[in-house]
């Protein structure tokens, strides 16, 4: 939220925004199907964002339970792979060469996927019992034969899940009552800021106890907003050493803001965000839309999974090839995870919903004014950013942004593991699919990204363009994230090699720390 990322983030904004007349263009023809069927990995991939929308867990949640789903897949594939090892028995469940045909590996592969996904998500039992008929298969079989592929499947799938019980998510509520549930007792610094648009005339008084670090909102039905995840930085990661590994990095330093509240970078950043809502056209609405990954959603961590599905039949995967890129995917999402809402509980990073209306309290703004408002003139105490959904701005801190991390992450997978950027994705977006206000887009609307580099900018921008994130949240998480995909795909390229227990953080030279554009 410094003077870091001020003009820089702007300037990307700009370049965005121009981007935008030949990346997101109103058509009548939708991009032709991909022909290939799905491999057995992506339709559980499928299943298991499913059962995410319907849980509606936290981001960092999300990204576990893809990473341990899928980590579950892959032991199971490995079992009829020539040469991985699996992340539980190595080499030790290889099966000989003639079992290693795609009907063993299909039906080992979906009993892993069962069985994880009935632990993480038990209330989905009957959808997932369904799935599995629909594959084929009986769920009920749990036998332990690793003679047989359901047995490869069952027992991979019990060594995984009972490897992250304890890894400190508290997904059974074992170190304080409730799921995913915080035991470390985080307090907020601010009390809660009341709910104001400018639509509503009178509202109530706002108070910022703090104005640098994060604030609690009360949504439009009254409810007020618990921090996800204030544990999550204590949760055993894949391929990290620790979710502070990077904290004294150079390129992860702070912003002064965050540290001592300068009063200078704090200024220019509300005025950074206030342009940003003066500019904000349909355009820019379409882009936070379609990248906003609330409520009923599959949360950014589910949207690359979207991405994946998308490679996986653009480059006919096979079972194993699908295998070996969800479990880098997922694992590097849940590691950024980790990383950034450490960084979020470490520094208690403020939202510019409670920066802008403390600095501007009292003065008129040029901004957006509300849904179905035009840009005009309102009250700075007052001034909203452009977020579907009934919270105004999401349950945890700002710094850094989580877009941004599990994007950038994602992409960095996505294009090592496949040779190159280029993505050459396009997915069709109906009139009215946004929730803030009707008519985004006006028109069916073909959203473009050519490369994975383009669609990690775009996620991370759009935060900003939205007012949910300062520029600095962005960009660290930015750099942060093509780290730690780096990472979590080179210790998994050593599970494809079939080493049994590659270290659990890859070498890293801080020298070598990428620049935001190095794509």
């Amino acid at each position: 939220m410094s003077g870091l990322g001020w003009g820089l983030g702007w300037g990307l904004a700009r370049r965005s925004a121009a981007r935008c007349a030949t990346a997101i263009v109103a058509l009548l023809l939708v991009a032709a199907p991909l022909p290939v069927a799905a491999s057995v990995v992506s339709e559980w991939n499928k299943v298991a964002l499913a059962e995410v929308r319907v849980a509606r867990l936290g981001p960092p949640i999300v990204a576990r339970a893809l990473a341990i789903a899928h980590t579950c897949m892959y032991d199971a594939w490995a079992a009829y792979s020539r040469r991985a090892a699996g992340t539980m028995f190595g080499t030790g469940l290889r099966r000989p060469e003639s079992e290693r045909t795609d009907a063993n590996q299909a039906e080992a592969v979906s009993f892993a996927a069962y069985r994880c996904l009935l632990n993480l998500f038990p209330a989905g039992a009957a959808r997932l019992r369904a799935a599995m008929a629909g594959f084929g298969y009986d769920a009920a079989n749990e036998s332990m034969d690793l003679a047989t592929p359901a047995g490869i499947g069952n027992v991979v799938a019990r060594a995984v899940i009972a490897d992250r019980r304890n890894d400190g998510a508290n997904q059974y509520g074992d170190l304080a009552p409730g799921a995913y549930s915080d035991y470390t007792g985080y307090v907020p610094r601010n009390r809660p800021l009341p709910f104001c648009t400018p639509l509503i005339v009178k509202c109530a008084p706002q108070i910022v106890d703090d104005p640098i670090h994060w604030q609690p909102l009360v949504s439009d039905t009254g409810s007020t907003q618990r921090y996800i995840g204030p544990h999550w930085g204590l949760v055993r990661p894949f391929a990290l050493k620790s979710a502070a590994q990077f904290d004294d990095m150079p390129w992860l330093a702070p912003p002064p803001d965050i540290q001592n509240g300068g009063p200078f970078d704090y200024e220019r950043n509300v005025i950074e965000l206030l342009r940003f809502s003066r500019d904000l056209d349909p355009e820019g609405k379409l882009i936070v839309e379609y990248w906003a990954d609330g409520p009923d959603s599959e949360l950014p961590p589910g949207h690359w999974a979207l991405f994946a599905q998308f490679v996986s039949q653009r480059d006919r995967h096979s079972i194993g090839r699908d295998a070996r890129m969800f479990f880098a995917l997922h694992n590097a999402s849940f590691d950024a995870g980790i990383v950034a809402w450490h960084l979020k509980r470490k520094y208690d990073g403020v939202r510019p919903i409670t920066a802008v209306r403390y600095l501007k309290n009292g003065q008129r703004v040029l901004a957006w004014g509300g849904p179905g408002r035009p840009i005009e003139e309102i009250a700075g105490e007052k001034w909203t950013p452009y977020n579907p959904g009934s919270n105004l701005s999401p349950a945890f801190p700002g710094y850094i942004s989580g877009h941004s991390t599990f994007s950038r992450a994602s992409a960095t997978v996505l294009r090592l593991f496949t040779g190159s950027d280029y993505f050459g994705f396009s997915t069709l977006i109906p009139p009215n699919f946004g929730r803030v206000e009707p008519g985004i887009p006006a028109v069916p609307t073909i959203i473009r990204f050519r490369s994975f580099s383009d669609a990690a900018r775009e996620a991370g921008q759009s935060r900003l363009i939205g007012g949910i994130h300062f520029a600095d949240d962005n960009l660290v998480g930015q750099r942060t994230g093509r780290v730690i995909g780096r990472q979590a795909l080179a210790k998994a390229q050593r599970y494809f090699d079939g080493y049994r227990d590659p270290p659990r953080a890859a070498a890293f030279d801080a020298d070598e720390a990428p620049d935001d554009d190095e794509d």
